[in-house]
């Protein structure tokens, strides 16, 4: 299947950094470090309620990696820790609390990214590894020079303890807790009440140490007819801008599929019975001479406009813009109360082209004015009412486009953009989490 919708993700920005990194240390402050216990001759020693006070974390980077990964390096760091002590020798029952540091800490966790089986984003696997330098514990009070003999103990088993928590609580970050915020991300969803949208990605993330592609479908249907597809001859996007963190490059075919749809829903034939005034004023005054011949006694009844495409609109993406052309019929109707209608055109197919291309019609040349007038006045007016709400970006929850820059190309166009987050991950995943 060619690419309909690509979307590239141009190296990490400041700001995703950032988050990332914030993320990281709430997870590596949650970090359950269990009881340590111990005798060494006539010592015995307890060590409980470990929690971590403070990170320092100077030299952390996030980054692409090729072969579908996600990098985060974290290099000489250093984690303060608190804990309680219990302290028996001989006779001698001592409590109180010590603080403790690991220093020279470097941990480096890869992220493997996929298409699942829905073809939504998701982090397939995790590899972590995880080194402590030293372990320093302070200690005071009277029995200082005691809690100094077992220090080397004390220390050695807690630096054991807590190398052996960061990596599981990593991994489950990624696995878990990050995939959670993936599946915010939409895949296949209604747009309104006759089309939906399928953004399922086409194959596994490119991924190249200064980029990351995603291809989506991004293709339309109608809902009564979910398994209905379309033909993609549209141009292959190509993405070489890099000045903004994400670009999405979106084709003629992700608009034609729209159209389409909303063609086979059936939502392309209108009927049109409050007619703008200034329309009025241009159909009547066109068949003025077809009325009084008619019947005039009903040349003031209301006008009906019934308007029905005959095959789906097509869109055309050129450097200079956009434009759609619609192949319809159309009809002019007096409308007397309680009485039949009275034909005023015949059933002609013309073409209508919106965008930078002149305005022309086929076969009702006389009535091109008023034709662009019901364009303008009547037809806009319904379809922007129908897609004002726009269309969702395949982003995930919390996050939303900012500094947007829309460039037209032939046949598609490109939407860079950086990213911006309305909700950090915490946030989202605590919104998300299913209750225990």
């Amino acid at each position: 299947v060619d690419r309909k919708l690509g979307y590239q993700t141009v190296g990490c920005s400041i700001r995703v950094k950032q988050e990332g990194l914030r993320f990281v240390e709430q997870e590596l402050e949650n970090i359950t470090i269990p009881d340590l216990h111990g005798k060494e001759g006539q010592f015995h020693y307890n060590i409980s309620n470990v929690r971590v006070t403070h990170l320092d974390l100077p030299f952390s980077d996030l980054r692409f990696q090729t072969k579908q990964h996600l990098a985060f390096d974290i290099r000489n760091a250093s984690i303060a820790l608190r804990f309680r002590r219990q302290i028996l020798y001989w006779f001698f029952y001592d409590i109180g609390s010590i603080n403790a540091s690991a220093e020279g800490v470097h941990i480096h966790t890869a992220l493997e990214l996929s298409k699942d089986s829905s073809g939504r984003l998701k982090i397939s696997n995790s590899s972590c590894s995880a080194s402590i330098a030293r372990m320093n514990a302070g200690f005071s009070g009277t029995l200082r020079r005691v809690y100094q003999f077992l220090s080397t103990f004390i220390t050695t088993g807690m630096r054991f303890l807590l190398n052996q928590q960061i990596c599981p609580v990593l991994n489950h970050a990624g696995l878990v807790l990050l995939n959670s915020v993936l599946d915010t991300v939409p895949v296949r969803n209604p747009v309104d009440d006759h089309i939906g949208i399928d953004y399922s990605l086409l194959d596994d993330p490119v991924v190249t140490a200064s980029t990351m592609d995603l291809a989506f479908k991004g293709m339309f249907f109608p809902l009564r007819e979910e398994n209905i597809s379309l033909l993609n001859a549209a141009p292959e996007p190509l993405l070489k801008e890099t000045e903004r963190m994400v670009y999405l490059a979106v084709s003629e075919f992700f608009f034609d599929s729209a159209l389409f749809a909303y063609f086979q829903a059936g939502v392309l034939n209108m009927e049109i019975s409050e007619v703008p005034k200034d329309l009025e004023v241009l159909l009547r005054a066109s068949f003025f001479g077809s009325i009084v011949m008619m019947n005039p006694e009903v040349m003031d009844a209301p006008l009906l406009l019934r308007l029905q495409a005959t095959s789906a609109p097509r869109c055309s993406i050129q450097v200079s813009g956009m434009s759609v052309s619609v192949t319809a019929l159309f009809d002019i109707f007096l409308a007397p109360p309680e009485q039949p209608l009275v034909q005023l055109s015949i059933r002609n197919c013309f073409v209508i082209s919106m965008g930078p291309f002149p305005f022309f019609c086929l076969q009702l040349i006389p009535l091109q004015g008023p034709l662009k007038t019901l364009l303008q006045l009547a037809i806009m007016p319904l379809i922007n009412e129908k897609t004002k709400k726009g269309v969702q970006i395949p982003l995930p929850e919390g996050m939303d486009f900012m500094k947007e820059v829309i460039t037209n190309h032939m046949g598609y166009l490109t939407i860079g953009a950086d990213l911006h987050f309305s909700e950090g991950l915490r946030e989202v995943i605590e919104k998300y989490r299913t209750p225990a």
